[in-house]
C-alpha cells in the first residue's frame, strides 16, 4: 500500500492485538444471543455476550450487501466509495475503487497478517478483489450465494463451480481456523464473512433438522458452532486474551429470521430492522463481561477503532466517517456520534441521534413513500417527517413531530447538511 497522510490517534497502550470480525449475511437482531429466538440455540454466541459487550443500538452502514461491506472496510459512508447504489452482480465491471484504503490495507502496513474467508461482494475486477485490497489470503465466494455462476475461490483460483453450499459454513470455518493457526504469534486480522443466512439456505448433514426453527434455525446453529471453533482455536494457542472478536451482520433479516423488537426487515432503508443488527464483542481482560451499551454506533466505526488499538493512524487525505468506539466497547454509554444518517442507495432517508430518529422516506426496493413534501411543493399527511423517540418507543410506532418542534427543526438542519455534503457526491458522479 502506498503511503498516505495521517491524522494522529490517541494511543491505547495495547500492542498489536489480533482482530476477528465475523460478519453474517442477513442475520436478524433477534436471531442470536441471550435474548434471541427461543427456537434457536446459540450457546457460543451467548457465551460471547456473557463474556463481553452487546451494543444495543448498532447499525450497518447500509440496508443491503455491497454498500454495507464497503462501509465496514473503509470507515466511510458507502456513498463516498461510489458503492451506495444497490448491490453488485456477476457481470458488473466495477467495484471498490483502487484509491480506497481498506481496513486490511491499513493493518497490513502495521505488520499484520490479513485473511478474508467468506463472501466478498465488492467487485470481481483485479483492483477490487480481496487480494488487491490488503488481504494476504482469500477463500470464499465473490458475491451472494443466490447469484450465478457461483464459483468458490482460493485467492484467484477457482476451486469449485458451482459450489456445494451444504458444506460452505463448515469449510469457511476450517479455513478460518487454519489461518489463525498458521502463525498464531504474529498479529493478524481475520475477516470471516459468512454467506448465510442469506438465501438459499444450506446446512451440513450434522446440523440438518437440528433446530426448532426449521432450516433457517439449522443455518444459525451451524454458524454458532463456527463461532465456537474460532474461540477454541484462540484458546488452544493461548492468544484468547490478545484477540478482539466481533460478531455482527450486514443488515436485517429477509423473509425469515427475527428483527426482534425492531421495525421492518432487510431492504428497509429508514426503519430500525433494516440496518439495526446484532453486535457482540469479546476480549478477555480488556472488555468487561456481561455488559451492554445503548450508545449509537455504525459498522464503519470499526475502521478507526481497530486502527487505534493497533497503534496505527488514520488516513488524513480523506473523510473518515467512523469514530473510535473503544470506550463504548468497554461498556460506555456515550457515543462519539452526535447523529448518523440512514440511506437508501444515494438518498438520505433518516437521521438518528442518541434519542431520536427522524424519518423522511420509507423504501422497500423500488417502492417509495415520501413523508416530506415542502421541498417539491407537494402536500403529505406526515410532512415534514416522522419523529420517533427510540428510548421510549424503540419499535418506531408513534411519531412525536407535533410534540417536539424544536427537535424536528434540529433534525431538518442535520438532514440538509447531509444532503449538501453527501447526496452531492452522487450528483457529481452522474
Amino acid at each position: 500500500m502506498s503511503s498516505f497522510p495521517v491524522i494522529a490517534q490517541e494511543s491505547t497502550g495495547i500492542d498489536h492485538p489480533n482482530f476477528i470480525v465475523i460478519f453474517n449475511d442477513d442475520l436478524g437482531y433477534g436471531d442470536v444471543g441471550r435474548s434471541g429466538s427461543p427456537l434457536i440455540e446459540t450457546p457460543h454466541i451467548d457465551r460471547m455476550e456473557a463474556e463481553g459487550v452487546k451494543l444495543v443500538h448498532h447499525y450497518s452502514s447500509a440496508n443491503v450487501c455491497t454498500p454495507a461491506r464497503a462501509g465496514l472496510l473503509t470507515g466511510r459512508y458507502p456513498i463516498r466509495t461510489g458503492l451506495a447504489h444497490s448491490v453488485l452482480f456477476p457481470d458488473d465491471n466495477h467495484g471498490l475503487p483502487e484509491e480506497e484504503i481498506t481496513l486490511a490495507e491499513a493493518l497490513k502496513a502495521e505488520g499484520y497478517r490479513t485473511g478474508m474467508v467468506g463472501k466478498w461482494h465488492l467487485g470481481t475486477v483485479d483492483v477490487s478483489w480481496p487480494t488487491g485490497n490488503g488481504f494476504d489470503y482469500f477463500y470464499g465466494l465473490p458475491y451472494s450465494n443466490d447469484m450465478h455462476p457461483l464459483p468458490l475461490y482460493r485467492n484467484k483460483e477457482v476451486l469449485e463451480e458451482p459450489v456445494d453450499q451444504t458444506t460452505l459454513t463448515k469449510r469457511y470455518t476450517r479455513e478460518a481456523v487454519q489461518f489463525i493457526e498458521e502463525q498464531p504469534d504474529q498479529p493478524f486480522f481475520l475477516y470471516l464473512a459468512h454467506s448465510m443466512p442469506h438465501v438459499p439456505l444450506y446446512a451440513s448433514e450434522a446440523f440438518q433438522r437440528r433446530s426448532k426453527a426449521g432450516l433457517y434455525g439449522d443455518v444459525i446453529e451451524e454458524i454458532d458452532w463456527s463461532v465456537g471453533q474460532v474461540l477454541k482455536a484462540l484458546e488452544r494457542h493461548d492468544i484468547d486474551e490478545n484477540t478482539l472478536v466481533i460478531f455482527t451482520s450486514d443488515n436485517g433479516p429477509w423473509f425469515e429470521g427475527s428483527s426482534g423488537r425492531l421495525r421492518d426487515r432487510k431492504g428497509a432503508a429508514s426503519w430500525e430492522g433494516g440496518q439495526g443488527v446484532p453486535f457482540i464483542s469479546r476480549w478477555p481482560g480488556q472488555i468487561p463481561p456481561g455488559v451492554s451499551s445503548n450508545a449509537i454506533t455504525m459498522n464503519f466505526d470499526l475502521f478507526p477503532t481497530l486502527l487505534s488499538l493497533a497503534g496505527a493512524e488514520l488516513p488524513g487525505d480523506r473523510t473518515i466517517d467512523g469514530k473510535n468506539i473503544w470506550t463504548v466497547l468497554q461498556g460506555g454509554e456515550q457515543s462519539p456520534h452526535e447523529y448518523l444518517y440512514f440511506f437508501n442507495n444515494q438518498e438520505i432517508t433518516a437521521v438518528r441521534s442518541q434519542r431520536w430518529k427522524f424519518v423522511i422516506r420509507s423504501y422497500y426496493r423500488r417502492g417509495l413513500t415520501r413523508f416530506e413534501g415542502e421541498r417539491r411543493g407537494e402536500s403529505h399527511y406526515y410532512d415534514p417527517g416522522l419523529l420517533f423517540n427510540l428510548e421510549r418507543n424503540p419499535s418506531e410506532q408513534f411519531s412525536y413531530t407535533r410534540e417536539e418542534p424544536g427537535v424536528v427543526a434540529k433534525m431538518v438542519e442535520r438532514l440538509e447538511k447531509g444532503r449538501r455534503e453527501l447526496e452531492r457526491l452522487a450528483r457529481e458522479e452522474e
